[in-house]
This record gives structure tokens, C-alpha cells and sequence, in this order.
């Protein structure tokens, strides 16, 4: 059940228990008005001496030691195990941008756990932020204003089409999909505009584009309907 733990009308910082470093949060710190925790990423956070706002899962991840020197009403369990922790964290946090670290780089099944949560809640706006990249699932547009060069790689969890221009590989007119035509290592020439016929692709930048992804993504003129 949805219930909305977290509110805000800006920015919200989540941590998972992943692979992360302290320094792919504190930027994040200066902008963001609250920071929640993803069940573990509560340890990752008590290591680094930061309180968050709230954690949120199921919580068989995070130490009973952590949890117990929390405030009352920061922990929130939410017990069911059909969803993951990220996915219960979205569905409970209502916000224009959630920017997440400590979701990449770790055991693949769990990044890709984590991948097909994005494309499922293709409605938010998201941005994942790792040691070598980040990544986003593409609204309807996007307009990415990077220098020629920047590496541009995009991956489709869904068959879809889209338009592109400022890409040294254009993707007009191809059929990409999961199994398919995908776009690893494609290059900006410039200015980077990607229109998408439906939800369900992810574009993946260097990480030092992050505040270039969301600040792009914040600006996005639309977004894909609700599945749910």
C-alpha cells in the first residue's frame, strides 16, 4: 500500500545498501530538503555519522542496533516481499525528483532488480547515481545539453522507438528492445534532444553528468502515465 511516508515539493536524497562512497551523497545533501533510506542503506548512513529523515522496507537488511538508536516514527516497515526496498521507497515518496546513490555497481541481479523498478514507475522522475555512472529513464523528451564526445549510452527494457538529434548514431526509425537493437557507447555531438514513442528506455551518462541529468530531467516538459 502506498501511503506516502515522505512528502516534499523538491528534491529527495535515498541511499540504498549498496556500493557507494559518502562523497556521491554530500553534494546531494546541499539541495535536497529530506534524505530517506532504503532498509540497509540506514547502516551505510550511520557509518557515515548522517541521520536520515526516514527508512523505509522491509527491513531485513538494516541492523537492529541502527533501527533502535533511530527516533521514534523515522522507521517504517513495510513487510510485504513481493516489491523491492527501492520499489517501496518510490511508491512511498512523493516528490518531483528522488536522486538515489548505494543502487549500482553491486550484485547485478540486484541492479537489475533495481533498473526495471525505474521503467515500472516510468511516471517519476529519478535519477540513480553511481561510482561510474548515472542513469534515468527517458520521459517522453529530453533535452541533455553535453559537449561533444560525452559518451550517451541508451538501453531499452521495453520495445520502443524514438527520435533523436545531436547523436553521432542517430536512433530515428530503429526498433530497439530488451534481446534487440540497443544504443551502448553512442556519443553526443552536441546538444542531445531524444523523443520516445512510449516508456521503457534508460539513458546512462558519465557520472560527473549528474547534476546535468537531473537538472534535464527537472526541466522535462512531461511524463508517462501512471501504469499502476
Amino acid at each position: 500500500m502506498d501511503i506516502g511516508i515522505v512528502r516534499s515539493t523538491s528534491m529527495v536524497a535515498l541511499v540504498g545498501g549498496g556500493r557507494s562512497d559518502k562523497s556521491e551523497l554530500e553534494p546531494l545533501l546541499m539541495t535536497a530538503s529530506h534524505l530517506v533510506a532504503a532498509d540497509g542503506g540506514a547502516d551505510r548512513l550511520f557509518d557515515w555519522g548522517i541521520q536520515p529523515d526516514a527508512v523505509i522496507g522491509d527491513l531485513d537488511s538494516a541492523s537492529p542496533t541502527v533501527l533502535a538508536a533511530l527516533p521514534a516514527g523515522c522507521v517504517h516497515h513495510i513487510a510485504e516481499q513481493d516489491s523491492t526496498d527501492f520499489d517501496k521507497c518510490l511508491r512511498n515518496i512523493v516528490a518531483p525528483m528522488v536522486v538515489g546513490v548505494g543502487f549500482l555497481g553491486g550484485r547485478v541481479d540486484h541492479e537489475l532488480a533495481v533498473l526495471n523498478v525505474l521503467v515500472r514507475h516510468g511516471h517519476r522522475r529519478c535519477v540513480l547515481v553511481g561510482q561510474d555512472d548515472v542513469i534515468a529513464h527517458i520521459p517522453p523528451a529530453l533535452d541533455l545539453p553535453l559537449p561533444e564526445g560525452a559518451r550517451v549510452s541508451l538501453f531499452p527494457l521495453l520495445p520502443v522507438q524514438g527520435q533523436s538529434t545531436g547523436l553521432r548514431w542517430p536512433i530515428d526509425g530503429l526498433a530497439m528492445a530488451p534481446g534487440g537493437q540497443t544504443g551502448t557507447s553512442n556519443e553526443a555531438t552536441g546538444h542531445v534532444s531524444l523523443r520516445m514513442d512510449g516508456p521503457g528506455m534508460l539513458v546512462l551518462l558519465d557520472s560527473h553528468w549528474r547534476d546535468l541529468l537531473i537538472d534535464a530531467l527537472r526541466r522535462a516538459p512531461k511524463d508517462w502515465p501512471d501504469r499502476r
